[in-house]
Formats: C-alpha cells, structure tokens, sequence
C-alpha cells in the first residue's frame, strides 16, 4: 500500500473520503483555532515573485535607468516618499497613491532587500522557504500554523481563515486544521434541498461527526473536521451581512479583503487570515509606468488595500489589525528581451497598521553592476538580502501576536528584527 504522509492526508484525504456520503463540500475548510476580538494579522501574498524595484522606486540610481530602458519607472512620475539610511532616494510606483497616503500618515512600514541565504528561485520552493520560516525545509510545517499551535485549548474553530482554495504552507499546523474560505457566500452545507429537509441533514451530519473513534485517527479527524465546519456555519454566515463603509473595487483581491473586514467587524474570532492576488510573475510585458500589465497589478494592490484600511480605520479597528505583505522572491534588475524581468533574490516587504511605527527600514541597493558591488549578488544581477525575512516574522510574533518566536521559528532572529511596531 502507498504511504502518505499527514499533510498529504490533510491536503488531499478529507475530500476524497467524505464525498462519498454528500458531507458538506467545504469539509477542508476547517479551523480550530482561538480568538474574540483581539489583535488580528492578515498576511497580503503577492504570487508569482513581485519586481520590488517598481515598487520602491531608487528613482536616483542611474543604474535603474540604465538597467531598465523600457520599464523603469520615469522620474517625473515616481511618487516620492524620501530617503532611507543611507541617503537614497526613494518613491513608490504611481499606482500606489493610497500606500503613499497610508506612508504620510504614518501606518506604512517598508523593508527593504528582504530575503535569506542562497535565494530560492523557484515559486514553489521559494513560497514553501517563506511558508515553513526555514531555507533547509520546506516539507515542515508553516510558522503561521506553528503559531495556531501554540494558542491555548479549547482553540476557536475559526482563529484562522485562508481565503484562498489551496491551504498555504504557512498555515499547515500539526494540531489546528485552517479553513480555506474564499466566499463566505458559499460556505454552507451542500444540499439539493431546502428548509426542513435541508435542517434535517444539518442534524444527522451533526450526529455523524459526533463520533470520533480513537481507534481510527484519520476518521476521527475527519469527523472532527466536520463537527468544526457544522458550528462555524452561523458565525461565517453572519458575514454575508455585512455592510462596509466604502465601496471596495470588483475584484478578488479586493473582496476578500471586504470579508476579512466583515470578520473582524462581527467579531467571529479569526486571529490569523491568508488573503493573495497573483499574477506577479512578469517575464514579458511589463509595461511603462503608466500603464500595461505592471501598472494593473500595482492599482489593484493599491486599491484593494486603500479601501481595507479605510474601511478598518472607519469601523475603529485599525489599531487591532496588521497587515503583513511579501511575495517569495524579488526579480532580476535588467530587464529581459521581452520588457519583463526574470526572478531574482531580495524583495521588499510591507507592514499597514494603526500600530505600524511607518518610515523606511534597510537600505536600498546600488544597482552599479559591478561584480564586487556588495550590495548585489550573481555577478551585479541580482539585489543581495540586508535583512532577514524571519527577522520581520520575528517582530510580528513577538511585538504583535505576543508569541514566542525563537520557539516558533526554531531560532533567535530578534537582533536583526526591525521595529516596525
């Protein structure tokens, strides 16, 4: 017979061995976890490798020009936001007029040439090294899911919430199963039928699940998992009522920052929520600054972010709430024969909050191609990490969600940890 491991079981058995007698069709969107209203983290992926440098823009660096004749962000465009520690200019792209304005208030941290040893430039690998905290496996659990792990029992059904379909590595705990909910329309008990019949199979689901035999593991969990998605229904229902305080843009990106905003809103006890946009992996038209393929990526980053932190800021729970963005790797700084770029090492990563001490941390590269520029790696190609990335997930779990991080992330990374909050 073949072996499977845990997580293969958690990612792919639920489903295949529930379908069979009609359990509800989000069974693997459970969570255990804890939580009322408290301090919140929701972790903005963007997939697919995010070209930092058109992001935070070195709008001084002749190289940049040099380096990027067709996609470089013009001068006279770059929305500026002053100079790092090391006297160098910077600005964001001009999508980003709402970070811009988030900045000048204060509540937006940027760190820059964040990464690890020997960057991984692979999506799946990279994503995995971010998931698991750890460079030297990526098959472990996620940092995130380490921290479920961690909350005192009984844990919330709820503490977590992926609004996405596949779990990320992130979120894989070895005790906490967290839902993947990315409508909350849709999560609901799959029935044909409606009222009495439908409240009758809510029953008897709710009595199968009951039974959790010690002597079988894998059907006990999936019982549990079914019994922890049966008294969720309610509450993720309640979030379907929502009504924000702005108009969000009619995006996925942005709707399910809308959900995130109505779950913290009613209160249902989610902790920890996964929320990406993808499409950042851009070997080939890239575009000029003012428009093409970047420019759209960059506006719905922008937008759907503006209206979460106003519509946070507007129902007073800004001070509860960080927001924590990262993509798995930056890109090349020439750019390609397609007017794309390639993926590189170090990116940048991003912190919104009330509590966000804003301003620039780490400092930009020089993008002067020289081989022995110690700013840079592979011979001048890519941008060399300053800072690293569990240094930031350190500070988080310690400075915000009052956790342990030297347990959680198997290692000490405070001395580097930037003090983003």
């Amino acid at each position: 017979m073949t072996q499977i491991t845990r997580r293969e079981f958690l990612r792919d058995g639920v489903a295949a061995c529930t379908v069979s007698f009609a359990a509800p069709a989000f069974l693997s969107d459970i969570a255990l976890a804890q939580g009322a209203r408290s301090r919140n983290l929701v972790v903005v992926y963007l997939g697919g490798g995010n070209d930092a440098l058109n992001t935070v823009v070195p709008y001084q660096d002749s190289f940049y020009y040099s380096r990027r004749p067709a996609i470089a962000v013009p001068v006279g465009q770059v929305l500026q936001i002053g100079s790092d520690s090391s006297k160098k200019a910077l600005g964001l792209h001009p999508r980003l007029t709402g970070l811009r304005t988030i900045f000048n208030e204060g509540r937006l941290a940027i760190v820059q040439r964040t990464g690890y040893p020997n960057s991984s430039r692979s999506h799946f690998q990279g994503v995995d090294i971010w998931g698991t905290a750890n460079p030297n496996n990526t098959a472990g659990l996620g940092w995130l899911g380490r921290y479920l792990d961690t909350l005192p029992a009984p844990v919330d059904t709820l503490a977590g919430w992926n609004a996405t379909r596949d779990t990320p590595r992130a979120l894989v705990a070895r005790t906490v199963a967290v839902p993947s909910i990315p409508d909350a329309r849709n999560y609901s008990l799959a029935s044909p039928n409606g009222g009495v019949e439908a409240q009758h199979e809510r029953l008897t689901a709710t009595r199968i699940a009951s039974h959790a035999p010690v002597d079988r593991p894998h059907l006990s969990f999936v019982n549990g998992t079914m019994a922890g998605a049966l008294a969720t229904l309610d509450r993720v229902a309640s979030v379907n009522a929502y009504a924000p305080t702005v108009t969000y843009p009619n995006n996925g990106f942005a709707l399910a920052l809308r959900t995130v905003a109505a779950s913290l809103t009613q209160g249902i006890g989610t902790r920890v929520f996964w929320v990406q946009t993808g499409g950042f992996d851009t070997h080939a038209g890239q575009g000029p600054a003012g428009g093409g393929a970047y420019a759209n990526l960059m506006g719905t980053f922008n937008d759907g972010l503006l209206a979460f932190y106003t519509d946070l800021r507007n129902q007073g729970l800004l001070n509860d709430t960080l927001i924590l963005q990262f993509s798995e790797f930056g890109r090349r700084i020439t750019e390609n024969g397609s007017q794309g770029t390639d993926h590189g090492a170090a990116g940048a990563m991003m912190a919104i909050g009330g509590a966000v001490r804003g301003g620039i941390y780490g400092t930009a590269p020089s993008l002067d191609p020289n081989p022995s520029n110690p700013t840079l790696e592979t011979g001048g190609a890519d941008v060399r990490y300053e800072t690293d990335f569990r240094a930031v997930y350190a500070r988080v779990l310690d400075g915000w969600l009052g956790a342990d991080s030297a347990a959680i992330l198997g290692g000490n990374f405070r001395p580097g940890a930037p003090a983003i909050i």
